[in-house]
């Protein structure tokens, strides 16, 4: 029986009022038989949504893909991108459809997208269906980086569809309800730049402008000063990354969004051990996403970006190219600013001393020699206001716990030469250094129970854990702790 059309997204699809060349317009591929798993109510409320009307049948065949609700316009968007460095002049939503925009409590413009609602003409001989345990995964990880203070695309909703989809092996089907500031990317400008569309060009950068950077829109030259916005925010969000030990696992051109999120979570992961070559996708064969390149790809992304708006910033090339140069100059010490201001918090240096970083980065280089934790390590020093004594919980971390005993000494003289009363200290480290991510095996043992148990309880855990990373449970202990070794993930997959 068909659904009523219920006005659950008060949309204003602004994307949908671009030419037809940015997308194809066309609904959700109907599913089996819906079934709620999760609806993230906090996040609905943001949205100025009804969680009560969501939770209903009409509300969840909304978030099925099986009606479209009044007002939105669902369509796939077009786009390109380098993936792992080789370009593809045409890749789009080939399993999403953004149902509309709606305005929040803040008002901010939000997307409201799903994935794995079918097929689309970007599909590339896809099904268009998404896992149970990618939706899974991305609603954890997705909602972790928002509750750490990292921009991201956000959960609202998932769904299980009451059919299987074809993988390595059979698997429960399942719809995300995702939520995004844009879904516009770097690989939308590269897919009207290497058609040579000049006009689309600078339709979607003022389209972006309007919408993301309205800061650009007086500059002297507006094109160029939104290479230089869009640099400086993605500067600021692998820095971010950095600090708590993310590695996104596919940082193609395509999942770059020109609004600063980090978005698509397919073999994301947080490192257990600190090392810089850490990798964990699968697909990743060659390291060139692993965790210490992040900063250095985010640059090569960026330098595509200018490569596409090129034509905009000036109609001499020569001229376009070394003013593209200059802005992109802008992310390595934006980068460099808010890893250093991030790290020092970590170590609770409140007072900048030039050394700082030496004396970061010396610490890093023993955790790296010794399989030292990332996480348990920084958290273990944030309690520093409690004498040496309380420094045994991250000297444990090393192999050779004389050598961070080293380093101890020197970061204790450092924090001496601060008039900084403890209490102050300790307070800003235990913000900067989370006790609870989202741990590769916990996010496993909670995919695992529900796809192949239909146990929803680890997921539901897990989520409650990580919406307060920063606060001590002890009665969660288990969920702080390192892996065990039967228990490593070496591993990670896009799901796809």
């Amino acid at each position: 029986m068909e659904t009523e059309h219920r006005d659950f997204f008060p949309c204003d699809n602004s994307y949908a009022r671009l030419p037809q060349r940015f997308y194809a317009k066309l609904p959700p591929v109907r599913v089996a038989a819906p079934r709620l798993v999760r609806l993230n109510e906090d996040l609905a409320r943001q949205l100025g949504l009804d969680p009560a009307a969501l939770s209903t049948n009409d509300g969840v065949a909304a978030l099925s893909g099986n009606c479209v609700p009044q007002r939105c316009e669902p369509l796939a968007m077009a786009y390109a991108g380098h993936q792992f460095g080789m370009f593809v002049p045409q890749l789009g939503d080939g399993r999403a459809i953004l149902l509309g925009e709606v305005i929040d409590r803040d008002g901010v413009r939000r997307d409201i997208q799903l994935k794995g609602s079918g097929r689309t003409p970007f599909s590339r001989g896809g099904d268009g269906r998404a896992a149970l345990g990618p939706v899974l995964r991305e609603y954890i990880v997705s909602e972790a980086m928002a509750a750490l203070g990292v921009p991201t695309t956000r959960s609202l909703a998932a769904v299980t569809t009451g059919e299987t989809v074809a993988r390595v092996r059979p698997l429960p089907g399942a719809v995300l309800t995702r939520v995004a500031s844009s879904h516009v990317r770097v690989g939308t400008f590269q897919f009207f730049a290497a058609r040579g569309d000049v006009e689309a060009t600078r339709c979607l950068a003022d389209y972006v402008i309007a919408r993301h950077y309205p800061e650009a829109a007086g500059a002297e030259n507006p094109y160029l000063a939104l290479l230089g916005l869009v640099c400086g925010r993605q500067a600021e969000l692998i820095a971010k990354w950095m600090l708590i030990g993310l590695i996104h696992g596919v940082m193609n051109t395509d999942n770059v969004s020109i609004a600063g999120e980090t978005i698509d979570y397919g073999p994301c992961a947080f490192m257990d051990a600190y090392h810089p070559e850490t990798v964990f996708s699968s697909i990743d064969h060659g390291g060139r996403y692993a965790y210490g390149n992040q900063p250095r790809v985010a640059q090569w992304n960026l330098a595509r970006l200018a490569e596409a708006l090129l034509p905009l910033i000036a109609e001499d090339k020569a001229t376009a190219i070394e003013s593209a140069k200059e802005a992109l100059t802008i992310f390595a010490p934006r980068f460099d600013a808010a890893y250093v201001d991030g790290i020092r918090r970590k170590l609770g240096l409140l007072r900048p001393e030039p050394e700082d970083i030496s004396l970061a980065n010396d610490l890093l280089k023993r955790m790296a020699a010794n399989g030292a934790d990332f996480t348990l390590t920084f958290r273990g020093l944030c309690e520093t206001a409690s004498g040496v004594s309380a420094h045994e919980t991250a000297r444990l971390q090393f192999a050779d716990p004389s050598v961070f005993d080293e380093w101890a000494a020197r970061w204790r003289e450092r924090l001496a030469r601060e008039a900084t009363e403890p209490a102050e200290r300790r307070a800003v480290m235990r913000s900067a250094n989370p006790a609870f991510i989202p741990r590769n095996h916990l996010v496993e043992e909670a995919i695992d129970a529900a796809q192949d148990k239909g146990n929803f309880a680890p997921f539901e855990t897990l989520l409650t854990v990580l919406a307060k990373p920063y606060e001590d449970f002890p009665e969660f202990a288990r969920y702080a702790a390192a892996p065990r070794p039967d228990q490593v993930v070496h591993q990670t997959f896009c799901g796809t």
